[in-house]
């Protein structure tokens, strides 16, 4: 029962980077960075299920997500960072108190990076949570 919820929210998942790319090439900027929180967020949730075989917190907060999961401490300092990065434009997309300043800070270039290093971090946690599948079968 659990893989399939694992398989739901990495679904979900690939959903918003495929979304993330489409509202770059809308020129959306403000919903790149909310899609790509969302991507991580959601398979930080499969990780989480993966680990504890329980549904995960009711969070936003990708550093927590991680900790909880198991795998924040297994991250690479510039994927922490990304974490971080993500982590406000979750909140400013859904609720814009400085909407100006955050459109104006997600450029095309930076929009595109932001992509990059979400698909980047994303095939990594996969692969954490792939493995840990494989492990627990050769057990």
């Amino acid at each position: 029962m659990n893989s399939s919820k694992v398989s739901y929210w990495v679904e979900l998942a690939e959903y918003d980077l495929k979304t993330a790319e489409a509202m770059l090439n809308t020129q959306r900027y403000l919903y790149v960075g909310f899609m790509c929180h969302q991507a991580i967020e959601k398979l930080l949730k499969a990780k989480y299920i993966k680990e504890t075989q329980k549904t995960p917190p009711f969070t936003h907060n990708l550093s927590l997500l991680g900790t909880q999961a198991n795998i924040y401490d297994k991250m690479a300092t510039d994927q922490k960072d990304l974490l971080d990065n993500l982590g406000p434009l979750n909140i400013e997309a859904r609720y814009p108190t400085d909407k100006e300043k955050l459109l104006k800070s997600l450029t095309p270039e930076k929009c595109k990076n932001l992509i990059s290093e979400t698909r980047g971090l994303a095939e990594w946690i996969k692969k954490q949570l792939y493995k840990l599948q494989r492990d627990t079968q050769k057990l």
